[in-house]
C-alpha cells in the first residue's frame, strides 16, 4: 500500500521505522503533507533570508519570529490544525515574496526559495517535497538530523522571544542551515559539520533562554510542591511557556480560581517571581501522555502553551485550550503576538463553572537544582565526591513516552547504588521523582534543573564540576549519561552536548529511526553513542552494580 504519509521525527514512530498511515502521535495524513510543505518553504524563506544577509540586508525581527514559530508548529504533537498550519504557510509565502522583491541577484536560490502557489496546489506539492523526496538514505538522515534540531532550537529561541530576548546571530543560523538542507552540493561530511554546528546553537540557543528566564523569573531555588489539590475550581497549563503562565496567574488574581501545573510546567514553581501568587497551589498529574485520564478528572479547563498534546476526549475537549504554536481542531484558540498581553478571560470564566479537581495522589516533590542554586551547593557537592559519599552522577534527562519499555528508567533509578545522584531534567523525571530514594549528605538523590530547555544547566555543572576538579576532558567526571528521548527538543540537546565533547550518551528506549546505519556509526565511531540494554547489563555497564 503506498503511504499516505511518511514522518519519522518522534521516538515512537512506527515500528520504529515511521509512520505511513497515521501518526502514531494521532496526526492524519492531511496535517503531516501540510507540514512538510510549510517546512518546505520555511527552508525557501530561509534561503532567501540568508541570500539578503549576504547582500547586507538586515532581515526584520518579525521575519525571525515567523521562521521560528513554523518550525515550532511542526514539532510533535504541537499543532494538529490543517487551517492553522495552511494559514501559516500562505503567510510565509507572501512575506518571501516582499523578500524576494529586494534580492538583486535570484540566480543561486534553490526551487524551493521561488515556489509559490495556490492552496488548491498546497496538496500535490506537499507530496513531492517531503521527507522521502531525499533518496540518498545518509543525505536524508544527516538533512533531518539538522531538521530536527533546528526544530528543538526553534522552540527554545520561541520561549526566549516571547520574553523580548533576540539573538540575531541564532536566528541567522538556522535560517542558513535550514536553505542548507535544500543544497545538494553538499556532501554528507559538509553535513555532518553542519550537525555540530547546529550542536553549537543549541548551546547558544538555551543560554540565551535560560537568561530570558532568570533575568525574568529570578534564579530556580530548592521548592517543595504540593500535588495534592485544593477545594476550589482550577486551571490546568501544560506545556513549557512561562510567559503564557505568567499572564494567566495575573488576570486569575481575586477569580476565585487556583492554577496548577502540569507536565513540563511544573519546574515554574521553582522560580522566585511565581511564589508571590497565592493562587498557585501546585502540579497535577505526570508527563504528557497521561493527560487523557488526568484532564479528565481535573475537571476544570486547561491550557496548551506548547507541544505534547494528545488528541483529546470529548469529554473534556470542550476545557481544552491552546496558544501560541499549540492547536487543536475543535478547541479554541487564544492568539497573542509577542509583546502583547494574551486574554485568558474565556478560560477563566469557564473555570468558575467548573467542579474543583479530583486529587489523585497528594504529597510534595523538591526540585529547583538549576545551575546557579547546584554551583551554591558546590562545596558540599564536591566534598562529598572526594569523600566517597557520591560515586557517580547520572543524567537521566530527557521525555518520557508510553511505551511500556520506557518503565526501564524507572526500573534504573530504583536499581541504581546508594552513593549515586540522579541529574534529570525534561518530563523524563516522572520515570523517578516521586521515588523515595532518598539523600546523601542532605542532598537528594534526585535534582531536578527543570524543563527539557534546562538540560543546559546540566551542562553549565558538568563543565563548573570539570574547572573545579581541574580536569582536562568533561569526560574525565564521574557522570554517566543515560537519556531517554522522544521528540525533537531532546535530539538539539544530544547535539548540543556532542558539540560540547560529551561522548559516551546511551539513548533509549530505541535509537532514532531516522538514523540512518552509516550516520548511526559516524556517531558510534566518533562520540561513543548507544543503546540502552537490561537494567542489569547497563548498571554493570556502568560500573555501577554492587
Amino acid at each position: 500500500m503506498e503511504n499516505q504519509m511518511f514522518c519519522y521525527q518522534c521516538q515512537e514512530t512506527a515500528g520504529c521505522s515511521g509512520c505511513t498511515r497515521v501518526g502514531v502521535c494521532g496526526k492524519q495524513p492531511d496535517v503531516a503533507a501540510m507540514q512538510d510543505l510549510l517546512v518546505y518553504a520555511t527552508k525557501g524563506i530561509s534561503a532567501v533570508t540568508t541570500t539578503l544577509r549576504q547582500e547586507g540586508v538586515a532581515i526584520q525581527p518579525a521575519v525571525n519570529h515567523m521562521i521560528t514559530l513554523n518550525l515550532f508548529t511542526t514539532i510533535t504533537n504541537a499543532n494538529f490544525s490543517k487551517e492553522a498550519i495552511i494559514a501559516r504557510i500562505q503567510e510565509t509565502l507572501s512575506e518571501k515574496d516582499l523578500l524576494l522583491s529586494k534580492l538583486t541577484n535570484k540566480d543561486t536560490l534553490p526551487e524551493a526559495a521561488l515556489w509559490n502557489g495556490s492552496v488548491e496546489e498546497f496538496d500535490t506539492k506537499a507530496a513531492a517535497v517531503g521527507v522521502l523526496s531525499t533518496e540518498n538514505e545518509d543525505i536524508r538522515s544527516l538533512r533531518e538530523l539538522i531538521t530536527y534540531g533546528l526544530k528543538g532550537l526553534s522552540a527554545y529561541s520561541k520561549h526566549a522571544n516571547v520574553l523580548l530576548q533576540d539573538n540575531e546571530e541564532i536566528d541567522a543560523f538556522m535560517q542558513r542551515a535550514l536553505a542548507a538542507t535544500l543544497d545538494d552540493s553538499l556532501s554528507a561530511d559538509d553535513l555532518i559539520a553542519l550537525t555540530l554546528e547546529t550542536g553549537k546553537y543549541g548551546v547558544d540557543g538555551m543560554a540565551l533562554l535560560d537568561n530570558a528566564n532568570t533575568s525574568t523569573y529570578g534564579n530556580p531555588e530548592i521548592t517543595k510542591v504540593n500535588i495534592g489539590v485544593g477545594t476550589r475550581p482550577g486551571i490546568l497549563v501544560s506545556g513549557h511557556d512561562l510567559r503564557d503562565l505568567e499572564m494567566l496567574l495575573k488576570q486569575t488574581q481575586g477569580s476565585g480560581v487556583d492554577v496548577y501545573t502540569h507536565s513540563e510546567m511544573l519546574p515554574a514553581h521553582y522560580y522566585p517571581a511565581f511564589k508571590k501568587y497565592p493562587n498557585f497551589v501546585g502540579n497535577y498529574g505526570n508527563a504528557w501522555w497521561k493527560q487523557k485520564e488526568e484532564f479528565e478528572s481535573f475537571h476544570g479547563p486547561i491550557l496548551m502553551t506548547t507541544n505534547c498534546i494528545v488528541p483529546p476526549k470529548g469529554s473534556y475537549k470542550d476545557r481544552l485550550y491552546t496558544t501560541g504554536a499549540a492547536g487543536y481542531p475543535g478547541c479554541k484558540h487564544i492568539s497573542g503576538e509577542i509583546g502583547e498581553e494574551k486574554d485568558f478571560s474565556a478560560i477563566i470564566e469557564q473555570a468558575k463553572h467548573c467542579a474543583p479537581p479530583e486529587e489523585i495522589e497528594r504529597g510534595e516533590i523538591i526540585g529547583g537544582f538549576a545551575h546557579n542554586q547546584v554551583l551554591a551547593l558546590a562545596d558540599d557537592i564536591v566534598t562529598a565526591v572526594k569523600s566517597g559519599a557520591i560515586r557517580k552522577f547520572v543524567v537521566m534527562a530527557g521525555c518520557d513516552g508510553r511505551m511500556k519499555s520506557r518503565n526501564y528508567y524507572t526500573d534504573f533509578a530504583k536499581a541504581l547504588p546508594k552513593d549515586t545522584v540522579i541529574l534529570t531534567a525534561g518530563c523524563a523525571k516522572y520515570k523517578y521523582n516521586k521515588l523515595n530514594l532518598g539523600d546523601i549528605g542532605g542532598i537528594p538523590r534526585v535534582l531536578d534543573a527543570g524543563q527539557c530547555n534546562d538540560s543546559y544547566s546540566l551542562a553549565v555543572i558538568a563543565l563548573k564540576l570539570k574547572e573545579v576538579f581541574g580536569l582536562e576532558d568533561i569526560n574525565e567526571l564521574p557522570i554517566i549519561y543515560n537519556i531517554s528521548w522522544y521528540e525533537q527538543k531532546a535530539v538539539i540537546v544530544l547535539l548540543a552536548l556532542l558539540y560540547l565533547g560529551v561522548k559516551n550518551i546511551h539513548l533509549g528506549p530505541t535509537l532514532p529511526a531516522f538514523l540512518s546505519p552509516n550516520v548511526a556509526k559516524v556517531l558510534v565511531d566518533n562520540f561513543g553513542i548507544a543503546g540502552i540494554g537490561s537494567v542489569e547489563k547497563d548498571l554493570k555497564l556502568f560500573g555501577l552494580s554492587e
